[in-house]
């Protein structure tokens, strides 16, 4: 294979174009669109991933802070589980879809074929750059298709490694990576794709968008938005507390489906932030930054950012922070309300806004003024019909009850936004579908021919009355 790309240079613009030139060439050839071709690809991908497992650890502990437990829950492991998923349900998922026949086109019959879409365009982000790489590729890879591959710069030892295991394994006619920064990102956008892919912040997202409606090219969208946790009045707290401190400060809280700030009912509020406290010192200690289970922040920029949301007057546990090694400790700060500088967008680090509620109207009225629909909606209550509502009411791309995050690790979900947390889903068969055109196909019988739609027409109106009606 190929080693073209692993050096740090940049890829130009004429190289860009010619990549995606050949890729359209490729697919048209037809070389990607059987099931041996698709199946064997994703094996070496398999392989290729097990083989550089330990130092695809060792850059996202370098990029990030992230114990290797973290990356192999949440990056390795998950992403080998879902090309696991992928082989074993790829033939039959390839399989035409039998669907009804109208009474008005019978006799014949219908399907649904699944069609590759051809050369895509993936563009992932920093929090989790491995699988967000290759769980969308694995799902473009298993739908028949090549794709272009453009990592963030922020994550630079990532990106090499991720460089390496594509230039190895395939040929950039088929897989191809893109090694640059803003100004390759932008030449990749003028180009003509079949789909493309992104994830990042809906800022980011709308340029994407705009870009791709110059070529109408069809998009999925993966962004974020301000995820609510909701402890209601008759949450089984200490299991609520749990779930909350794992799934928030995973990842120092990097994670597009962290729960972004927790609406806690008025009666349990005390309760629940001296357990909270408790909890976070148990798992992390007393200086988190000792932790060996507790990653960083990916940037001096989202650093400082972050740092600029926290009160310290309304902190109730953290608030410290080291420049230095880009730490923030999980941080925990009380009767926050819409007006504080934490609630004006997604925070996307490890700060936990907690606000009061008496009544669910008022958890819709704050989840209604914030900006963004919510990614995902979290809802720790044993009551069904307050979880029923909360489901029906809330909307936002995904959600749990009684847990947070898990959701996304469910391969048989689909996964996505909703409004501005994003459009399109994937994961499992649903990914397939994502890189996949449905095409509607009716078989006619040809054993006898129906005269019904054939001119001249008289009165067949009222014969084509009764199949309409």
């Amino acid at each position: 294979m190929t080693t073209d790309n692993l050096n740090n240079k940049a890829t130009s613009e004429q190289e860009i174009i010619e990549i995606v030139a050949k890729q359209h060439d490729y697919f048209k050839s037809g070389a990607t669109k059987s099931y041996q071709s698709r199946s064997d690809n994703l094996q070496k991908l398999k392989a290729a991933l097990i083989k550089y497992e330990t130092e695809m650890h060792v850059a996202l502990k370098q990029d990030l802070g992230k114990p290797e437990f973290e990356s192999y829950l949440s990056e390795t492991g998950f992403t080998l589980h879902d090309l696991s998923t992928t082989l074993s349900k790829l033939k039959s998922w390839m399989k035409p879809k039998w669907r009804m026949t109208a009474l008005l086109t019978q006799p014949g019959s219908s399907r649904i074929y699944y069609s590759p879409l051809g050369v895509n365009l993936i563009i992932a982000p920093y929090n989790y750059p491995v699988m967000l790489t290759f769980a969308p590729l694995i799902a473009a890879m298993a739908a028949g298709n090549t794709a272009v591959i453009k990592t963030s710069e922020m994550t630079p030892a990532c990106s090499a490694i991720i460089r390496k295991i594509i230039s190895e394994t395939f040929a950039p006619e088929y897989i191809a990576y893109i090694q640059g920064e803003v100004n390759e990102t932008t030449i990749l956008l003028q180009q003509k794709f079949e789909h493309i892919f992104f994830t990042g912040s809906p800022r980011v997202g709308s340029i994407v968008m705009s870009a791709a409606a110059k070529n109408l090219t069809p998009v999925t969208l993966e962004l974020g938005g301000k995820s609510p946790c909701i402890v209601h009045d008759d949450a089984k707290l200490d299991i609520a507390v749990n779930r909350i401190v794992s799934s928030k400060f995973l990842n120092a809280a990097q994670t597009c489906v962290a729960p972004d700030y927790v609406l806690v009912h008025k009666s349990l509020k005390e309760t629940f932030l001296n357990k909270i406290k408790a909890r976070i010192i148990k798992v992390y200690g007393k200086d988190a930054s000792t932790s060996p289970d507790f990653a960083r922040i990916v940037s001096d920029n989202h650093f400082q950012r972050i740092c600029g949301l926290i009160d310290q007057k309304k902190v109730i546990v953290g608030g410290q922070s080291n420049a230095a090694t880009r730490y923030i400790a999980p941080t925990v700060m009380r009767d926050v309300t819409l007006a504080d500088k934490v609630m004006s967008d997604e925070i996307f680090g490890p700060v936990l806004p907690v606000l009061e509620y008496e009544t669910l109207d008022e958890v819709y009225n704050i989840v209604d003024q914030l900006p963004h629909h919510p990614l995902a909606c979290y809802l720790f209550s044993e009551s069904k019909a307050v979880q029923q509502e909360i489901i029906n009411t809330i909307q936002s791309g995904g959600a749990c009850i009684n847990n947070c995050i898990f959701h996304a690790g469910n391969h048989h979900l689909p996964f996505g936004g909703v409004g501005e947390s994003g459009m399109g889903a994937y994961h499992g068969f649903d990914g397939f579908e994502c890189f996949s055109h449905k095409k509607g196909v009716l078989k006619s019988a040809s054993w006898m021919d129906n005269p019904l739609t054939y001119a001249p027409y008289g009165n067949k109106i009222n014969l084509l009355r009764k199949f309409l009606k």
